[in-house]
């Protein structure tokens, strides 16, 4: 099993949204940078991923499961854009800021902290502990 942060902006897709979506699942799309997509394409089901609020919020919201194997994603046209889906399974609360996870020794190395743009990020058991709670 392995751990992984999905960034997400909330105005255009937010936690809450996924919690509303049939049997809480949703396909995880629109990810097209080269280095996400390889996290995208190493998921497996069952791996735990937590979903983090970029932008204004920037801070670490609820848990989901990988729900399915990569697949390529159907509406994209191209079979380079893979995609997951994901099962939302609880908030995280309180959220986690981004402030508190760059505090966190923990953090040091972590992509989330040093290649802040990257919307898919692999996480330690450590890390997604901390943030899971």
């Amino acid at each position: 099993m392995a751990f992984w942060l999905l960034k997400t902006e909330p105005s255009t897709y937010s936690y809450g949204d996924l919690e509303r979506e049939p049997e809480k699942t949703t396909r995880w799309d629109g990810v097209r940078n080269a280095t996400a997509l390889q996290h995208i394409r190493a998921m497996q089901p069952r791996d735990n991923c937590v979903i983090y609020h970029s932008g204004d919020q920037r801070q670490a919201v609820g848990l989901a499961t990988v729900t399915t194997p990569t697949y390529a994603d159907p509406e994209a046209g191209d079979p380079r854009w893979a995609v997951v889906d994901v099962r939302a399974e609880r908030r995280v609360e309180p959220p986690v800021t981004l402030a508190t996870l760059k505090a966190s020794p923990v953090f040091a190395e972590s992509p989330l902290v040093r290649i802040s743009r990257l919307s898919v990020v692999p996480l330690t058991e450590a890390q997604f502990r901390l943030i899971a709670g």
